[in-house]
C-alpha cells in the first residue's frame, strides 16, 4: 500500500474556519431568494450521509451506475488503456471507485476533496483494497485548478466524476468547472463523468426525499454545519426539506423551508426568514444526450463514447479534452 499524507490546499483563518465557506454562506444567506452552493453540503457528516442515500430504495442513481461499471468494465479498458493516473473529483466510494479501477489497473490514483478526514479516510480503503497502487490523496476545492502530485506529472490522466455531481450546479458554473478539470489534467486528457437523465418527475422527487428521512438529514446537515463552524444559531426545529422538480431548468431542486419566522445569527452577520421562505441548497440537473453533449463541449471536451444503464436512467461518459482551436 503506498499513499502519502496528501496535499492541504482550503485556506483557512486563525480559527480554523474555511474562509471560502463563511464568504459564500454569508452572501447566500442575503440574496432575496437565499441559496448556497451545493459542495457546502460535503463536509464529513455530510459525506457520510451520502453514501447513506445512496443505499435507499428511491435513489436509483447509484444502482444505475454501479451498473453501468460492472458490466462495461472491458469496453473502460479498451477506452482508457493502461499506465493512467485516475483523478477522482470528489472521494471515492465504496463501491464505484473500486469497480473503475480493477476495469483499467491505473498507474495512480489521486483523490481530490473538501472534506480532509472523509478524503482521508476513502484513500486509505482504497489503498488496502489495491496494494501496491500510489495512492496520493488532494485536499483541495476542485472546483478551481488544483496542482497535482509531481509523482503523476508524466502519466497519461483520467479525470473521474461519477454520481452526476455536474449536475448540481447551474450551466455556467458546470462549465467552469468543466474548463479548470481540463486544465488541472492538462492536454491529452480524458474524462469519465457521470450524468442523470430526464424522466418521469415523480420518480425524480422520490430520490431526492425518501420516506426514510435520510435526504432530509443530508440538507439540514448544512445548517448545523454553519451553526457549528461559523458560529450560527439557526433553529434546526423550523426547518423542513423539500425537493421539488423544476421543469423550466430540468432539474431537481432541494429547499430548506421555514416552518415558522425567526431570526438568527452567523459569524456575527444577523438574517431572517419568514414562513414559507426557502434555502435554495441543490439542484440536481438532468440531461438528454443532447443537452449533456452540449455541455462538454462547451466546458473544452469532446464526447466519445456514451453508455447506459439497462432501464435507460443513467449516462456515463467518455469525453476527451478537446484541442484549443481560434476559429469554428
Amino acid at each position: 500500500m503506498t499513499t502519502k499524507q496528501g496535499i492541504a490546499l482550503v485556506e483557512k483563518d486563525e480559527e480554523g474556519v474555511d474562509k471560502a465557506f463563511r464568504e459564500d454562506v454569508l452572501t447566500g444567506l442575503a440574496y432575496p431568494q437565499k441559496a448556497l452552493p451545493a459542495r457546502w453540503l460535503y463536509d464529513d457528516d455530510g459525506s457520510h450521509l451520502f453514501e447513506d442515500i445512496t443505499q435507499v430504495e428511491e435513489y436509483y442513481p447509484t444502482r444505475a451506475e454501479t451498473e453501468i461499471l460492472r458490466e462495461r468494465a472491458k469496453e473502460f479498458a479498451a477506452a482508457i488503456g493502461t499506465g493512467t493516473a485516475v483523478v477522482e473529483f470528489g472521494s471515492g466510494s465504496s463501491v464505484k471507485t473500486p469497480l473503475l479501477l480493477s476495469a483499467i489497473e491505473p498507474a495512480a490514483y489521486v483523490p481530490l476533496d473538501i472534506a480532509g478526514d472523509f478524503l482521508r479516510a476513502a484513500a486509505n480503503d482504497l489503498a488496502k483494497k489495491f496494494p501496491g497502487m500510489p495512492v496520493y490523496p488532494v485536499e483541495a476545492d476542485f472546483m478551481k485548478v488544483v496542482e497535482l502530485p509531481g509523482e503523476v506529472s508524466d502519466m497519461p490522466k483520467l479525470g473521474f466524476f461519477p454520481g452526476s455531481t455536474i449536475g448540481n450546479m447551474v450551466p455556467r458554473t458546470a462549465i467552469d468547472l468543466l474548463r479548470s478539470m481540463r486544465e488541472t489534467l492538462g492536454d491529452g486528457s480524458t474524462l469519465l463523468i457521470g450524468m442523470d437523465l430526464v424522466k418521469d418527475p415523480a420518480v425524480l422527487e422520490a430520490a431526492y426525499d425518501d420516506a426514510a428521512g435520510v435526504t432530509a438529514e443530508f440538507n439540514l446537515n448544512l445548517a448545523r454545519r454553519i451553526n457549528r463552524e461559523l458560529r450560527g444559531t439557526i433553529p434546526i426545529d423550523a426547518l423542513r426539506h423539500e425537493a421539488r422538480w423544476n421543469d423550466d431548468y430540468a432539474r431537481v431542486e432541494m429547499h430548506l423551508v421555514a416552518t415558522r419566522d425567526f431570526t438568527f445569527n452567523v459569524a456575527d452577520h444577523q438574517f431572517s426568514m419568514a414562513e414559507g421562505e426557502s434555502i435554495h441548497t441543490e439542484n440536481s440537473h438532468k440531461f438528454t444526450r443532447h443537452s449533456a453533449a452540449t455541455l462538454l463541449r462547451a466546458g473544452g471536451w469532446t464526447p466519445v463514447e456514451r453508455w447506459l444503464d439497462g432501464e435507460e436512467r443513467f449516462s456515463l461518459i467518455f469525453a476527451k479534452a478537446a484541442e484549443a482551436r481560434i476559429a469554428p
